[in-house]
């Protein structure tokens, strides 16, 4: 369905920590500054008031900012996890992801959610990007992070790191590697994307003495998706590859696991970087951070990345409806 407006879902994430605080900033600022946008806050309207008190927050909602009551399971304190509400953060998700495919929603955004505490409440639950993909029966999704023109996109997500080799196979690389093209095309209106792909082993490998993945895998990868009219090149070292004269020749970096490209986008752009989730029907960003319990409720939580997860999904909404 084609707005004026895009109508954006955003879950306020785990209620112990500072998904409510920063989403009734984003109301405050948005009731300030106006918006060409609309948000549809899912979360329960009692914890996001308490929360809005504690921070001194007198306004947020408003026209352009409203709320989708979900009433918690059980009273929630800033700073202190409680697996009684854990189906509620996963309930929050599922009404944003049924709201998107039903048109509802054009895209949906995400304030963080705690993996740890939906463990222990039974739930096989890794993170936003897997849940997601799974809802929306989708093999393959890419995580990306954008902070500015630096773009870091994930080959492998949350793998323990003995996994991460096993992962890499020749099937996920060019599943990948087509997303990446197709995305930044339809979404960032680049029209031939310039992919640099990562090594996995320090210094790429160095010509198999260090590993044999980059030449069994990752360079006949590369192959393939040049054949396909994809601009990839690699695999290249990732300790050089980011250096800003480097960068200048790429629109978006391909590692190969968590920690090897997400501290340079975070060192980077902390704060201000968005994570988006390639690859699905809908469109979703989230904020580049955790739940910090040790600042819930304190007013010493800054909002910044969410607003930039807002604008952007604002954004690429109007670029796929261009």
């Amino acid at each position: 369905m084609r707005r004026a407006r895009p109508r954006l879902a955003l879950t306020c994430g785990e209620p112990a920590g500072i998904g409510p605080d920063i989403c009734a900033r984003i109301g405050a600022q948005i009731l300030d500054d106006g918006a060409d946008f609309d948000i549809v806050c899912l979360t329960d309207a009692g914890l996001l008031a308490a929360r809005a008190r504690q921070l001194g927050v007198q306004h947020y909602t408003g026209p352009h900012f409203s709320i989708a009551h979900q009433p918690l399971d059980v009273p929630a304190t800033a700073g202190r996890l409680d697996p009684r509400n854990a189906h509620w953060v996963l309930r929050l998700l599922d009404r944003a992801i049924d709201g998107s495919k039903a048109g509802e929603f054009d895209a949906i955004i995400t304030a963080p959610v705690q993996k740890s505490v939906i463990n222990d409440a039974g739930v096989a639950f890794t993170g936003h990007t897997e849940y997601l993909a799974q809802r929306c029966n989708i093999a393959r999704p890419v995580m990306m992070l954008a902070a500015d023109s630096l773009r870091v996109a994930l080959a492998t997500t949350h793998l323990p790191l003995q996994e991460v080799s096993g992962a890499i196979t020749a099937a996920s690389l060019d599943g990948i590697l087509d997303i990446l093209q197709r995305d930044l095309r339809s979404k960032w209106g680049i029209a031939a994307p310039r992919i640099a792909v990562c090594g996995l082993n320090p210094h790429a490998g160095e010509s198999g003495h260090l590993g044999r993945e980059e030449i069994d895998t990752i360079a006949p990868a590369i192959a393939r998706a040049r054949t396909r009219g994809i601009a990839a090149s690699g695999p290249w070292p990732a300790d050089t590859i980011f250096t800003p004269r480097q960068l200048a020749n790429f629109d978006v970096v391909l590692a190969m696991f968590h920690d090897q490209g997400l501290p340079v986008l975070k060192y980077a752009g902390f704060g201000n970087a968005v994570n988006i989730t390639l690859g699905l029907p809908l469109i979703r960003t989230s904020v580049d951070h955790g739940t910090a319990l040790d600042l819930a409720g304190t007013g010493k939580a800054e909002h910044g990345s969410l607003l930039a997860a807002v604008k952007l999904a604002a954004q690429l909404v109007r670029s796929q409806q261009a």
